[in-house]
């Protein structure tokens, strides 16, 4: 995994700090998942993606069910160690930093304020199957991956399930589902998820031509205001389309 962190870093969107870090993670699986930090010009710092969450945004996608290590170029901060809490209530996710002894995430964070805190038994692996249904009936197969994102969304702390999916110039789709948590700052917004798969595909998000996002009409969130700003600076020629949930 160590080895793996150049690959990792070189895959950064960085233009406002240019401080590339990389991240990679471990599923239950055995499998790897590559992470950048991604930072989108002209929109808040609140906005951005930190390495460690794209990675772990990557491996949920996928489907794993629960993370066991995580390697990172430097020290996770304090907003990535609660963002590593939701998907690792427990503690127990294992943290590599190159020169440095592995320790678990409880040592890292220790009197951790987690998904219990909130009322939950368990966190945000592995991935849920939510109820929701598109409002409209359609054969769009940019709006059908975003709705089957939305649907595998974590938002137990609003209920405002919502996914997104970019269709780039090669015809790739690219898909992110939104990722709540329960100090709330560190959620992950689905459009930053679905970026985080493109850039690990080594892709660029200058090629995205299409993007859709399915979320519920009146929801306590609404993920459109910040995919519309981010799509303007990153791809403004693309095309959007929104959908609704019930």
């Amino acid at each position: 995994m160590l080895a793996l962190l150049p690959e990792a870093q070189a895959r950064a969107f960085a233009p406002l700090s240019r401080f590339f870090v990389g991240a990679v993670v471990r599923g239950g699986s055995g499998r790897v998942y590559l992470g950048a930090n991604i930072e989108i010009p002209g929109l808040p710092l609140s906005q951005t993606v930190h390495a460690e969450q794209a990675a772990l945004a990557n491996a949920y996608m996928a489907g794993e069910r629960e993370v066991t290590d995580i390697a990172v170029t430097a020290a996770p901060c304090g907003h990535c160690r609660q963002f590593l809490q939701e998907l690792s209530p427990d503690g127990e996710i294992r943290v590599l930093v190159k020169g440095a002894r592995s320790v678990k995430l409880s040592q890292l964070l220790p009197a951790a304020f987690g998904p219990q805190d909130l009322g939950r038994k368990q966190g945000a692996l592995p991935p849920m199957d939510n109820p929701v249904a598109l409002v409209a009936r359609t054969k769009d197969a940019v709006v059908l991956a975003a709705f089957e994102s939305a649907r595998k969304s974590y938002a137990p702390y609003t209920r405002a399930h919502s996914g997104v999916a970019l269709l780039t110039v090669d015809r790739r789709i690219f898909t992110g589902s939104y990722i709540e948590n329960a100090a709330f700052n560190p959620s992950l917004p689905p459009l930053q998820t679905a970026l985080a798969g493109l850039l690990a595909a080594g892709a660029t998000p200058s090629a995205i031509v299409r993007a859709a996002l399915v979320e519920f009409d009146g929801a306590k969130v609404s993920q459109l205001s910040g995919v519309r700003s981010a799509l303007s600076v990153l791809a403004p020629t693309a095309r959007m389309k929104v959908a609704s949930l019930f």
